[in-house]
């Protein structure tokens, strides 16, 4: 019998790392406070996410480079690479590192929600032990084998306990296609499609492809791999939003309200099914941003370094002693935070822009440009990423 995760590739990496804990608190706002009236937001959020991530999977792959080589060697003058490269570097690895800490603290709440608070003080060296190990010893096939494996654990936690909540088939049908914008709901619907569109996914996705693919006669295969695995993404993160809508919205506070919430009504099933599905979404994040961020700086500063390199390894694993000191320490400097949120607000809209612009090069891409509905489509996402632009930067200035 054929192994069907055999076929799988880096687009499951891009699912383990925007299915985090900050996906599973605007998940878990949005069910809470609007119900399953803002489910075509993550309909919206994936198709936009599938075709970004597509794009810069595309130009990975037919080039052999990762996305901000490219993207710098296309560019003419030598002040925008500068700009463009201190600029993608301030938005991935500061972003990255600032939220690392609360990567690990979501795998934490898991843990917490499984076994409980009486070894609190272990468990961040658990996990950051084990995602020390995975950045520091694991080749490409061992991570990929390993967050395959979480993106099922967590695809079934979520989905089973959204299944025990049994949501009425008609509320779940009308908010996935009927658009509604709910009082106050703007920021929310904003909310969850920036945590579905990543910008650092982007580079992750073009480093990662041709760790699988080598051949522009793959693109098919590229593709059918970006589609399943954004479509596994998008379906989670609707379950728990649909988890989320059988509690009042004052109990919840924090993401382990919902596994402590869903026990008494659900039983204790449900309580475990939640530790899992916060568990693995913390420990897939806290390895792909470090992982992420060292692609980037390898890229933007040219290094010309192996995954398998010592160096590249060390920039992963400094990213993710920084998040575990901050988390220790319980400080991190709000000003680095609000400095990464404004850097991310920026480069988003000129990531897409740019990847617009690549994806029309035909003298890069040859006959593997851009259609005309994916330019249409480019458009659209061009505005609403220029809205989320807006949203963040209102939100933290």
């Amino acid at each position: 019998m054929q192994n069907p995760f055999k076929k799988m590739g880096p687009a499951t990496l891009v699912a383990a790392a925007f299915i985090g804990p900050g996906t599973v608190t605007a998940c878990m706002k949005a069910g809470a406070g609007f119900g399953m009236s803002l489910l075509w937001a993550l309909l919206l959020s994936g198709g936009m996410t599938i075709l970004l991530q597509e794009t810069a999977a595309r130009i990975g792959l037919i080039t052999q480079e990762g996305l901000a080589s490219v993207m710098r060697n296309a560019i003419e003058k030598k002040w925008l690479k500068i700009l463009l490269s201190w600029g993608i570097l301030t938005a991935i690895l500061g972003g990255n590192t600032a939220y690392e800490a609360g990567n690990i603290n979501g795998a934490i709440l898991g843990l917490e929600a499984l076994f409980g608070p009486d070894s609190l003080v272990i468990y961040p060296f658990v996990i950051g032990g084990l995602a020390a190990i995975l950045l520091g010893f694991g080749s490409y096939k061992t991570l990929e084998k390993f967050l395959i494996g979480l993106v099922v654990l967590l695809s079934g936690s979520f989905l089973i306990t959204a299944i025990l909540v049994g949501p009425s088939m008609v509320a779940l049908i009308k908010g996935v296609v009927l658009v509604q914008f709910p009082k106050d709901s703007l920021f929310t619907i904003m909310a969850l499609i920036g945590t579905t569109v990543v910008p650092y996914n982007l580079f992750l996705h073009a480093a990662l492809v041709k760790e699988k693919w080598q051949q522009p006669s793959d693109l098919s295969a590229l593709r059918t791999d970006t589609k399943i695995a954004v479509s596994i993404g998008v379906l989670v993160s609707m379950a728990i939003v649909i988890t989320a809508t059988a509690l009042p919205k004052d109990s919840l506070k924090s993401v382990l309200d919902l596994a402590e919430g869903l026990a008494p009504l659900y039983g204790s099933f449900a309580k475990i099914a939640i530790g899992i599905g916060l568990l693995s979404a913390g420990i897939t994040s806290a390895v792909t941003a470090p992982l992420a961020a060292a692609y980037v700086v390898n890229n933007c500063f040219d290094l010309g370094l192996k995954a398998t390199h010592w160096g590249f390894k060390a920039i992963s694993l400094v990213i993710l002693a920084l998040g575990m000191c901050s988390l220790l320490l319980n400080y991190t400097p709000i000003s680095v935070i609000v400095f990464a949120q404004i850097a991310n607000g920026i480069i988003l809209p000129v990531l897409v822009g740019l990847l617009f612009w690549l994806g029309n090069n035909q003298k890069m891409l040859g006959k593997h440009t851009n259609s005309k509905t994916k330019n249409i489509l480019f458009g659209i996402i061009f505005i609403i990423s220029v809205g989320l632009s807006i949203k963040t930067l209102v939100s933290v200035l």
